[in-house]
């Protein structure tokens, strides 16, 4: 099952003093807007997502159609046939994505021990 590109989503308190923290472990901006609350931020391979006031917790996330760049993958898994093969295999969900429907859309589903994870297709 190809899920798409990972990373992992942090809600923190003060976004602007979590930028600076990652970016002296390396890690450099790659979209969103900080005047929005949330930054991409990238270091190598490493993707991370930071969200203040967005969420209560830390989610896994995975983005269908995208590579670790953010860069539109030309094949891949549309996150509804995800979200089929996961029913499939008596996965139960938190929010589904319109089965009917095309291009963007999400689901969210939870591990045994109430990690949330997000797949998200943007396109």
């Amino acid at each position: 099952m190809k899920l798409g590109a990972f990373s992992v989503s942090l809600t923190v308190k003060d976004i602007a003093a979590s930028k600076s923290f990652y970016e002296n472990l390396g890690f450099q901006a790659l979209g969103g807007d900080i005047n929005q609350n949330w930054l991409i931020m990238k270091n190598e391979n490493c993707v991370i997502g930071l969200f203040q006031g967005m969420f209560e917790k830390n989610i896994l996330t995975f983005n269908p159609g995208w590579d670790q760049n953010a860069e539109n993958l030309e094949g891949f898994t549309d996150v509804r046939e995800l979200q089929k093969q996961l029913k499939g295999n008596g996965v139960k969900f938190l929010t589904e994505a319109d089965e009917s429907g095309e291009g963007p859309a999400h689901f969210t589903i939870e591990d045994p021990d109430g990690n949330q994870i997000l797949v998200d297709q943007h396109r």
